[in-house]
């Protein structure tokens, strides 16, 4: 099972995105990620048993805090130099990463995750670029990066719910399936 934990994005927020990526995310050599699979990953679990779903969904639900508030930035390619592998909105939030560092804290702790040794870097990717050719692992090249996100897009708003998915790889991008998924309050409720 190739599983991640994320913190998901209030429905209006991805609606949002995909509706800028449609006139946006133009270039051919671009896929898009659907509205539904837009999300801030916090761990990537990678390949994991069948029987370690129960302790990872429970590190989930302990891991429940208020919403943090995020700031989405404009979009911008990852690596930054050479050829473009994912366009993504970098986020501004130190709530998030906070919550990132205890639930990667947990997981260590459990013994179901190795800590990561790059530092977190809290995004949405919105595009995934396409390989060169049948075979090649080389991205193609992005003639027309997408365009700057709306204003509208980049104002504070709360994460709605952390879960923990089962990713399922398809010819058309993955499939993300919630195996357990906790709401976050707004802040000031708990």
């Amino acid at each position: 099972m190739r599983l991640f934990v994320a913190l998901d994005l209030p429905e209006w927020v991805r609606d949002g995105i995909a509706a800028w990526g449609e006139g946006a995310i133009c270039d051919p050599a671009l896929r898009p990620v659907a509205a539904a699979s837009l999300h801030i990953t916090l761990a990537f679990l990678g390949s994991r048993p069948s029987e370690q779903v129960e302790p990872l969904a429970e590190i989930v639900r302990e891991c429940a805090v208020p919403a943090p508030e995020i700031v989405l930035g404009d979009v911008e390619q990852r690596p930054l130099r050479g050829r473009a592998r994912v366009y993504a909105l970098p986020v501004r939030s130190e709530a998030t990463e906070a919550l990132q560092a205890d639930l990667q804290d947990k997981l260590v702790s459990a013994g179901l995750h190795e800590a990561e040794k790059r530092r977190f870097w809290p995004h949405v990717t919105v595009a995934r670029v396409r390989s060169e050719g049948r075979g090649s692992r080389r991205p193609a090249v992005v003639e027309r990066p997408p365009k700057s996100v709306p204003q509208g897009l980049l104002q504070p708003f709360g994460g709605v719910r952390l879960a923990l998915y089962l990713s399922e790889l398809q010819p058309g991008g993955a499939r993300y399936t919630p195996l357990a998924q906790v709401d976050l309050p707004e802040p000031g409720r708990q």
